[in-house]
């Protein structure tokens, strides 16, 4: 099978922390030329709204919910944040073959994005968190600026609660993983990455900072679906 063929599987992408669907408009229809049939989420704790209390069992619920409504197989790839709900979301589905991390949190139980954050993201389940004082710079560094712009514009609030509440599951103990090492992030240093990277099954790496489905779309697309051949899955 070559990646030109048409693969028949769904691929359901889950953005990142302050961030929505709208972040995969490149990546989508690349995928989408490649013969996969593409779904998105919108989480919850992603939202314009200060008094938001969502958390991240709320997106995983809403991710588990996503994934109840596609027949077949589906691979789920998450970006940053969205590793966790993706994470905890995929425990326990059976239509799920296989988990991709593009520079995303892949943890395990009992961990949260706070935890990681070396006291960085603080305590608590009440209130939200804006973007990066420099998205353009830590998000977007090598996004073309027109692209990088129309992004930072798009940013909302975060809650705090979806960056305290630990995982429950870790589905990629009991799911194929690909983690994908953007060596050029700044916002998620490629040596925790690697960290990560080494709880999964297969590894890659690409010349990309921390959103390369907006700075390099068809590249990454053509990793996705070139590792879903070798896996043999369709």
């Amino acid at each position: 099978m070559t990646i030109s063929e048409n693969i028949r599987s769904t691929v359901l992408l889950v953005h990142g922390a302050w961030h929505g669907a709208w972040c995969w408009e490149k990546f989508a229809p690349e995928l989408a030329a490649l013969g996969w049939n593409v779904v998105t989420v919108d989480l919850p704790s992603s939202s314009a709204d200060p008094d938001n209390t969502a958390g991240m069992y709320d997106d995983a619920r809403e991710i588990r919910r996503r994934l109840d409504g596609i027949s077949g197989p589906v691979t789920v790839l998450a970006h940053s944040y969205g590793g966790l709900p993706a994470t905890e979301a995929a425990g326990g589905a059976d239509n799920v073959e296989r988990l991709v991390y593009v520079s995303a949190f892949q943890l395990d139980e009992g961990e949260s994005l706070a935890s990681q954050s070396a006291g960085q993201i603080p305590e608590g389940d009440v209130g939200t968190l804006p973007a990066n004082d420099d998205p353009r710079k830590y998000f977007y560094g090598d996004v073309p600026q027109d692209d990088a712009d129309r992004a930072a514009d798009r940013l909302v609030l975060q809650t705090l609660k979806s960056f305290n509440e630990p995982l429950t599951r870790a589905a990629w103990k009991g799911i194929p993983s690909t983690y994908i090492v953007c060596e050029q992030d700044l916002a998620i240093p490629p040596a925790f990455q690697e960290a990560m990277a080494a709880r999964a099954s297969r590894n890659y790496r690409i010349p990309a900072g921390h959103s390369p489905f907006l700075s390099m779309p068809a590249e990454l697309a053509r990793v996705i679906t070139s590792d879903s051949v070798s896996e043999g899955l369709r």
